[in-house]
């Protein structure tokens, strides 16, 4: 049973996304503004975070961006916004998945379910993965880049795995939103784009020419290990 922190300030929202999470076994924990939401996450001890980005006071971004300063607790943004660049910057900041309003309560769920299972420890043995100066460990979920520790989020984390565990294969943005993420349906593919920016960011000598992470133009990516 995972602990989820619902912060929206449409009641009617909470009670729809609380209800649909305890069908799950979750148990909930509510907040109604970023304030609020941040008295919970520093008190409680949480799996994840079902967080909307128009919020009273603090909104939904400038939250995720303090959740990202402290934790990697798991995040997964609501927006009634449509427009990419919103989701982008979500993302960005850190958020493990987004959600577009309106929304199917059920849709959402398995979202969450999706994002514990890839987050959460699965019993799975000691597994851990090299190439070049960097070193990931799957049970603890540890990445290292020359023997000092990097800071992933968790689907930074599962795809990096994922392209490390197939060595110089290479896969589309869609081979990658189903493979990682869980998605089948068509989806903004700029989601995998803006984590393959980031984990640049994070294991490359020089993120502008990519040793490790490298694009095949019109296809997608692969890890040339």
């Amino acid at each position: 049973m995972a602990t989820v922190l619902v912060v929206d300030d449409e009641p009617i929202v909470r009670e729809v996304v609380v209800r649909y999470l305890a069908r799950e076994g979750h148990r909930t924990l509510e907040a109604g503004d970023g304030n609020v939401a941040r008295e919970v996450i520093e008190s409680s001890d949480l799996d994840l975070v079902v967080l909307d980005l128009m919020l009273p006071g603090t909104d939904g971004l400038e939250l995720c961006r303090w959740i990202r300063g402290r934790s990697e607790l798991p995040v997964i943004m609501l927006t009634a916004r449509g427009e990419e660049a919103d989701r982008i910057v979500g993302l960005e900041l850190g958020a493990d998945d987004y959600v577009t309003k309106p929304f199917s309560p059920r849709e959402l769920a398995a979202r969450v379910r999706s994002v514990l299972r890839r987050t959460g420890s699965n019993g799975a043995a000691v597994e851990a993965l090299e190439f070049g100066d960097v070193e990931l460990e799957r049970e603890t979920r540890e990445a290292r880049k020359a023997g000092t520790a990097i800071r992933l989020t968790a689907k930074e984390f599962d795809l990096l795995w994922f392209l490390a565990s197939h060595p110089r294969r290479v896969f589309s943005r869609d081979q990658l939103m189903a493979s990682v993420w869980g998605y089948t349906a068509a989806l903004d593919t700029g989601t995998v784009t803006v984590h393959v920016r980031r984990l640049r960011e994070k294991i490359e000598d020089d993120p502008s020419q990519p040793r490790y992470l490298e694009t095949v133009w019109g296809i997608g990516y692969r890890l040339a290990a």
